[in-house]
């Protein structure tokens, strides 16, 4: 049997948080706006909304981290969200800084940041694995986060003029990922309501 239906099978044997799949899907909302604002600000050639919206990301990140942590025992009882905060908080200054430089200096500052928060969000996903569901595509998203942050910094160093839709892809597979554990933990849930309903 497939590790997949394994983890389904658990996560329907698993209490489910209603809450945690609500933000998983306004996750996946701001990220596929904030998409579609990098598309429209880049066309428009509008250099200072771009940075807010550079600068805007890991603030996003980080308020969302305070939110999730403070529903599931609050920042000291979750140290991967806690550091994901402080290191999402920091990005920010660290961006609006980078900035003066150019863009190419912002996007080795936000690769960082994007390592560093991949990390914390893989560890955020093994320690819910036992007690809630849908955390398999949260552990891919910090896998992921990981490997685009690297590569971040190396198009940031590289030939290619770089803007902001350079990390587009990036937010677009987070995006993927919120939205698929915010299914994977509705569908129970789904299933759950039909059943009682007979």
């Amino acid at each position: 049997m497939s590790s997949l239906v394994l983890d389904r099978q658990s996560a329907e044997a698993r209490p489910q948080s209603p809450w945690l799949m609500r933000y998983y899907f306004a996750r996946f909302g701001f990220s596929a706006a904030w998409i579609g604002a990098a598309c429209a600000v880049t066309a428009a050639g509008a250099s200072g909304a771009a940075a807010a919206l550079l600068v805007g990301y890991p603030l996003w990140d980080a308020a969302a981290n305070v939110v999730d942590a403070r529903r599931h025992g609050g920042l000291a009882q979750n140290p991967s969200q806690r550091f994901n905060t402080l290191v999402s908080a920091a990005a920010a200054v660290g961006l609006a800084i980078a900035l003066r430089g150019g863009l190419n200096q912002a996007l080795i500052v936000f690769g960082v940041w994007a390592a560093l928060s991949g990390l914390f969000q893989l560890v955020a996903a093994l320690r819910r694995w036992s007690t809630i569901g849908g955390q398999w595509p949260m552990i891919l998203s910090g896998a992921q986060s990981m490997i685009a942050g690297v590569i971040s910094i190396k198009a940031a160093g590289g030939p290619d003029p770089v803007t902001l839709l350079t990390l587009v892809p990036y937010v677009g597979f987070g995006a993927f990922y919120f939205l698929l554990s915010g299914v994977w933990l509705a569908v129970p849930a789904l299933r759950r309501s039909r059943s009682e309903a007979v």
